[in-house]
C-alpha cells in the first residue's frame, strides 16, 4: 500500500510521465492549450451519445498469451488501475503508441499498474504474435483471442481502443491512448493525452472528466460464423437454453421469468442478448483453469455466438421436429417431485423495512426409523424476502446442530439443490427434528413467507455417508477503504476423505474466494478459484469427478475483501468490519462437501 507521501510522489510523477505518453514538461502556453483541448474534448463527448462501455464491470476472462501460457483478468487483482489495449501485428497506430506503454509498464507496474495487450485480428498468428512481442521488446502480456472472445465481451472495433479500468474492474474510460497518431496525421506532441489524464483522475479518486473518446487505429474485421437465417430457436438454441438456463427459468422457481418456450424467449431475447455478452449470465464465477465441475452452467464462445446471432436475426423460430424432448419440472422443485415435504411450523410476517434478525423454528419429523436421504431441496415460499434458508437435522438429546454432523440442504440465490451420487447418502436419524435458520430481508412492502423442505430418500441404505464442514476464520478486522483485505484459513484433513465440492460464502463486501491443497508429497493444488464472487449468486462448485484426499492434506482457503468506496455493494466503506451474521458485516467460509 503507498502511503499519502508515496502516493503524492507518484502522482506528481504521473502529471508528467504516466504511461509514458508524454515526456516533456507543460510550459505555460502548453498548459493553456492543453486546457483548451480539454473543453474542446468534453464538449465532444457531450454532443455524442456514449457506447454503454463506461460503467460496466468487466468479467473475469482467461486467454493464452504469446507464449501460450493461460492468463486471466483476474491474475492482477492486486493492481490498483488495468489498462486493456487492443493491438495488432501489422497496424502502424497501435505500433506507433507501444514505446510509450512499455515505458508506462516498466515504471508503473510494480506499484499499481498493468498493461494487458489484446490481439484481436483476424489472421494474426499466435507466432505471429509471439514474434511481434519480441520484436518490441513488449513487456507485458499480449494475449491471443483468435475467437474474439475478449472482443465481444469488450466490444472492441479497433486497434489503439484503451479500456482503463478501476480496481473493482469497472470500466472508468474508454477510447484513444492520445490525439497523437490518427489516419491521416501524426504528431510530436499531443493535444490531450486523454488515458494518461483519466488515469490520474482515477488514482486521485475524482471522477473522470472525459470518459470517452473517438478512437482511430485498424478496424477489426469480424468474419461471421454462419450465414444469416440459418439459427433457429428449435435446433440451436433450445439445446443451449435446457443445458445452462431453464433449470432455474421455469415456474415456481427463483428466475423472474420462464424460458421453456419459444414465446418466452422472444420476449426476453433483448435481454438474453446483453446478459450472455457481458457474461452477467448463467452465473458462473469460477476461474476455468482449476477444476472441472459437473455444474458448470458457464456458456463457451460458440454457444454465446449462437444465442447473439439469434437474436440479431430477428429470433426466427425454426421447424417444431427440429426441437429435442422437452424437459420437464415437477411443480417448481428442481430434485424432482419429493417423498416427503416439510414446512416451517408458522407463518412469518416480515416488514416493509428494517433488519430482520435472523429466525430460528424447530419442524418435528416423526421418523420412527433413521432415513438417508438421496436428493434435498430448501424452497422460500415467498423467494424476494429469503435470503438464504439451511436445514439441519438435530437427533432426539442434542442440544443444538452441528454442520458436520447435521446440516442437510441449504437455499441460496445461485446455490443448487443437494444431490448426491449413487450409493451415497445423507442421515436424519430416527425422531430428529429438523432446525430452520432463515434470514429475511425486507422489500419495501409488507410480506409473509412459509418455506419448505423437500426431501427423497435412499432405495436401499447407502454405502457411504456425505457430510459437511467449514473452514472459517472469525477473527478478522477488514480496516476500513481497503479494496484488497486478505484473509486466511486452513484445516489439516484428519483421515482421508472424498471430496464431492465446495462452496465459498462471504457477504457484500466479499471479492474473491480460492481452495488451495498441500498434498503429504508437498505437491500442490487449486482445487477451486472464484476471482469475482458474486453476493447475490452463492454458487456451489460440484466436482465433475470425485477427488480423494489423503490424511495430512492442508486445505488453504484465502479470501479478499473490498471494504473501500468503489465497491458499489459496500454498506459504508467508513468502518472497519467484523465477523457477524448480517450481511453489513462479514463472514469467511469455505463450504466442504465430502464422503468419509
Amino acid at each position: 500500500m503507498l502511503n499519502r507521501w508515496s502516493t503524492g510522489i507518484v502522482l506528481a510523477s504521473l502529471t508528467a510521465v504516466l504511461l509514458g505518453w508524454g515526456l516533456q514538461q507543460t510550459s505555460a502556453d502548453q498548459a493553456a492549450e492543453t486546457r483548451a483541448a480539454v473543453e474542446r474534448a468534453v464538449k465532444q463527448a457531450q454532443a455524442k451519445p456514449g457506447t454503454g462501455k463506461v460503467g460496466r464491470r468487466i468479467a473475469n476472462f482467461v486467454l493464452a498469451d504469446s507464449t501460450g501460457k493461460a492468463v486471466g483478468l483476474s491474475d492482477f487483482a492486486d493492481k490498483k488501475i488495468v489498462v486493456l489495449i487492443s493491438l495488432g501485428t501489422g497496424c502502424p497506430i497501435s505500433n506507433l503508441y507501444l514505446p510509450g506503454l512499455i515505458a508506462a509498464q516498466e515504471k508503473f507496474g510494480p506499484d499499481f499498474l498493468q498493461i494487458i495487450g489484446i490481439n484481436s485480428q483476424s489472421g494474426d498468428t499466435r507466432d505471429e504474435i509471439a514474434e511481434h512481442v519480441k520484436k518490441f521488446n513488449i513487456n507485458f502480456p499480449v494475449l491471443c483471442d483468435p475467437d474474439q472472445t475478449a472482443a465481444d465481451l469488450l466490444g472492441i472495433q479497433r486497434t489503439s481502443e484503451a479500456f482503463l479500468l478501476d480496481q473493482q474492474r469497472v470500466v472508468r474510460y474508454h477510447g484513444r491512448i492520445d490525439d497523437r497518431n490518427s489516419y491521416t496525421t501524426k504528431k510530436d506532441k499531443a493535444e490531450r493525452e486523454d488515458l494518461k489524464l483519466a488515469a490520474t483522475e482515477l488514482l486521485e479518486g475524482k471522477p473522470v472528466s472525459v470518459a470517452e473518446t473517438p478512437v482511430e487505429g485498424c478496424l477489426i474485421a469480424r468474419p461471421k460464423k454462419s450465414s444469416a437465417g440459418n439459427v433457429t430457436f428449435t435446433k440451436d438454441v433450445v439445446p443451449i437454453f435446457q443445458k445452462a438456463c431453464q433449470e432455474c427459468h421455469h415456474a415456481g422457481t427463483a428466475a423472474p421469468f420462464s424460458l421453456l418456450t419459444y414465446d418466452d424467449a422472444v420476449s426476453w431475447s433483448a435481454m438474453i442478448k446483453e446478459v450472455v455478452q457481458e457474461r452477467r449470465m448463467p452465473p458462473w464465477h469460477a476461474d476455468p483453469r482449476h477444476g472441472h465441475f459437473a455444474n458448470n452452467r458457464a456458456l463457451n464462445a460458440a454457444e454465446i455466438k449462437t444465442l447473439v446471432e439469434w437474436v440479431e436475426q430477428g429470433t426466427p423460430e425454426g421447424k417444431a421436429d427440429d426441437a429435442p424432448p422437452a424437459k420437464e419440472f415437477a411443480d417448481g422443485w428442481r430434485i424432482g417431485k419429493p417423498d416427503v415435504i416439510f414446512e416451517i411450523p408458522k407463518e412469518v410476517s416480515i416488514p416493509a423495512n428494517g433488519t430482520v434478525p435472523y429466525k430460528y423454528m424447530m419442524t418435528e419429523t416423526n421418523f420412527k426409523e433413521d432415513m438417508w436421504i438421496e436428493a434435498a431441496e430448501a424452497r422460500p415460499g415467498t423467494r424476494a424476502v429469503v435470503h438464504h434458508i439451511i436445514v439441519f437435522a438435530v437427533e432426539p438429546g442434542a442440544k443444538r446442530p452441528v454442520a458436520e454432523r447435521n446440516w442437510l440442504v441449504a437455499a441460496a440465490p445461485g446455490d443448487e439443490p443437494l444431490r448426491l451420487p449413487p450409493g451415497v447418502g445423507r442421515k436424519i436419524p430416527a425422531g430428529s427434528k429438523l432446525v430452520w435458520q432463515l434470514h429475511y430481508t425486507p422489500t419495501g412492502k409488507p410480506e409473509t413467507d412459509r418455506s419448505q423442505v423437500g426431501f427423497k430418500f435412499c432405495k436401499t441404505p447407502p454405502e457411504k455417508i456425505a457430510r459437511v464442514y467449514g473452514i472459517d476464520n472469525k477473527r478478522f478486522i477488514i480496516p476500513s477503504g481497503d479494496a484488497n483485505y486478505r484473509v486466511e484459513a486452513r484445516h489439516t484433513v484428519g483421515k482421508p476423505v472424498t471430496l464431492l465440492g465446495m462452496m465459498p460464502h462471504m457477504h457484500l463486501r466479499g471479492k474473491s474466494f480460492e481452495y488451495k491443497a498441500t498434498y503429504p508429497d508437498g505437491r500442490t493444488e487449486v482445487l477451486l478459484s472464484v476471482p469475482q464472487f458474486d453476493f447475490n449468486w452463492q454458487n456451489s462448485y460440484r466436482l465433475e469427478k470425485p477427488l480423494l484426499i489423503p490424511e495430512g492434506t492442508k486445505i488453504d482457503c484465502v479470501a479478499h475483501f473490498d471494504n473501500s468506496k468503489g465497491n458499489p455493494a459496500n454498506p459504508d466503506a467508513t468502518t472497519k468490519v467484523t465477523w457477524g451474521d448480517q450481511t453489513w458485516e462479514e463472514m469467511m467460509i469455505g463450504y466442504l462437501d465430502y464422503i468419509e
